[in-house]
């Protein structure tokens, strides 16, 4: 006798079971609240502007652009806001994260309390600006990257993954083995 519903079950099982990644996304309530928040929190405007965020093997990029690459005003902001966000992550100040995200945003903690051994590094481009997020310590990696998966789900409307776009410094313009873009 065959039992056609106990590979049915262990399937439904098996998938109930697995983890929820960023690709979950936040219901519209809180879309809304986040977009909200980041309004009051950001100078740029949302609906102007695009979220990038990848995650690399020792970090990540996150990325601000303006959709539109001659609109100065926007670039002007944006660069202005990832500069300052630069030098408060280096302090350990990582509170318009908490103002936006609130204070249970996954990897926040182990980022504000380990900030002295991340390192974050300010770059313009030529539609707006990057932080790139690197370290040695695997648990602060994966922090990163819980990170990165939050701002994606919160900001969803606005946000990507994946490759940078438009990388216009020095350093990008060559493709060597030093490319931090290409250290996956």
């Amino acid at each position: 006798m065959r039992y056609p519903i106990i590979p049915f079950l262990l399937s439904a099982l098996f998938a109930v079971s697995l983890p929820v990644y960023a690709d979950t996304p936040a219901s519209p309530a809180r879309l809304d609240q986040v977009a909200e928040r980041g309004r009051h929190a950001m100078p740029f405007n949302l609906e102007k502007t695009l979220h990038i965020f990848e995650k690399t093997a020792h970090g990540g990029i996150q990325q601000v652009i303006a959709n539109d690459p001659s609109d100065q005003t926007q670039i002007g902001l944006i660069r202005r806001h990832l500069a300052e966000l630069n030098m408060r992550f280096k302090q350990g100040d990582f509170s318009p994260q908490r103002q936006v995200h609130g204070d249970t945003m996954p990897g926040l903690a182990e980022l504000a309390a380990s900030h002295s051994r991340i390192q974050f590094n300010y770059r313009e481009l030529s539609n707006g600006a990057e932080i790139e997020y690197s370290a040695e310590d695997p648990g602060l990696v994966d922090a990163i990257h819980r990170y990165f998966n939050a701002q994606l789900r919160d900001h969803a409307r606005h946000a990507t993954d994946g490759k940078p776009a438009h990388c216009q410094h020095m350093q990008h313009k060559h493709a060597g083995k030093h490319h931090p873009h290409n250290q996956e």
